[in-house]
């Protein structure tokens, strides 16, 4: 995964456990794609400290999904929800044999899902 959607993922999902200063530099830097020396005259501090921040932010946003697994869930089950989906739009053209065969399928990738939580 590119590391600007990956920490844009970490942040939508644990953002809001960081410290308001924090939330400022990260949103800063990841989601408005500020560059360090930008932070650091905005903000008033040096471009030193908007790296280390970036770094301590990215690692306890890390530690967090290390810890709660909830990304790592949201993508399988979105790619769970793409396969039902998927087969749903299958069912439309199927006779009844392959619709009985799809509903089936729908019925096991759903209650992986729901084996997930």
């Amino acid at each position: 995964m590119e590391k600007i959607v990956e920490q844009a993922l970490l942040y939508d999902f644990y953002g809001e456990l960081l410290t308001e200063h924090q939330k400022q530099i990260f949103e800063d830097h990841v989601l408005n794609d500020l560059s360090v020396s930008e932070i650091a005259e905005n903000r008033g501090i040096s471009r030193q400290g908007v790296h280390d921040m970036m770094k301590r932010c990215d690692k306890i946003l890390r530690g967090y999904e290390e810890k709660l697994h909830l990304i790592e869930k949201f993508l399988k089950t979105k790619e769970k929800v793409a396969a039902i989906n998927r087969l749903a739009n299958l069912m439309k053209d199927g006779d009844e044999e392959k619709k009985q065969q799809y509903i089936e399928e729908i019925e096991t990738v759903s209650r992986g899902i729901l084996e997930d939580f």
